[in-house]
């Protein structure tokens, strides 16, 4: 079904409707994506996917668009809810992601890939496309993911704790210096004082984890759900016995893995050991 539209013609769906008044902003001073991003300091290709709906950038970029067009929160305010809106990923998520939105600390167990809060662009792409996604939905589920990593950012963004499994950082993207990139953000994550991240290494062997990733989410009123998944499904489990069965197997295997300083020591030794930028 295509999205509504108001009387005045313009989409009432959150997202749609934040690009179409960044691109009108823009025209209405007759200015090229270019010269946006010499008036603005930022990088022209940003103002491009924001109306293009393949991300709705940060709220310091969006806070500058503001101050710029001298249209005091208009933008802002749409991209409030435009973030907030479910509708932007994938169905299945839904639910979930409205969990996520509100939770007060998440703590998360990879299996085999990197968590969405985690990725670089370059690794959400390739893993999107693996996955079968392509074209104009390719932008938009990239786009929205890489606009989750917003939820880690602030003084009130939520605690968050991943345990990956060295299985992850074997498998890295097919361009090298995008793989760089992605080492070097988890690093760089890993320095803020909200975000814990633990590398669990082959040697630690079978655990109760083994083949299940999973998120778990502590909301404010106590309760925590979780969301365990695969490559084919995930299931959101908001029963507590279940729940309760997933924290333990959890808290085994934080047990197993590596401490934090440990972990950044080995994913700098990773880095090491990637081939040399022939540029450098």
């Amino acid at each position: 079904m295509p999205p509504r539209r108001a009387i005045s013609g313009l989409s009432q769906d959150p997202g749609q409707r934040f690009a179409e008044e960044c691109r009108r902003l823009r025209l209405g001073k007759r200015l090229s994506f270019r010269e946006l991003g010499e008036a603005m300091g930022w990088d022209a290709s940003l103002f491009g996917k924001m109306e293009s709906g393949a991300t709705i950038g940060s709220p310091d970029v969006v806070q500058g668009l503001d101050q710029f067009y001298g249209t005091g929160v208009l933008l802002l305010t749409l991209w409030e809810l435009a973030a907030g809106d479910p509708n932007r990923f994938h169905k299945r998520y839904q639910r979930y992601m409205k969990f996520e939105a509100e939770a007060i600390s998440l703590w998360h167990h990879a299996v085999s890939v990197l968590p969405g809060l985690l990725q670089t662009e370059a690794y959400a792409r390739e893993l999107l496309m693996a996955g079968g996604f392509k074209g104009e939905e390719l932008e938009r589920q990239i786009g929205a993911r890489i606009s989750r990593r917003e939820l880690l950012e602030g003084e009130m963004a939520p605690r968050f704790r991943t345990i990956l499994s060295e299985a992850v950082l074997r498998t890295p993207l097919r361009d090298t210096a995008a793989w760089r990139e992605q080492l070097e953000y988890l690093l760089k994550l890993a320095d803020q004082p909200n975000v814990t991240i633990q590398v669990l290494p082959f040697s630690a062997g079978l655990h109760g984890l083994n083949s299940t990733g999973v998120m778990f989410l502590r909301m404010q009123n106590g309760d925590t759900v979780a969301y365990a998944e695969n490559a084919y499904r995930g299931e959101l489990i908001e029963e507590s016995g279940p729940v309760e069965r997933l924290q333990l197997a959890y808290d085994a295997v934080r047990d197993l893995a590596l401490t934090p300083p440990e972990s950044r020591k080995f994913i700098m030794r990773m880095l090491e050991e990637l081939p040399c930028d022939p540029s450098t």
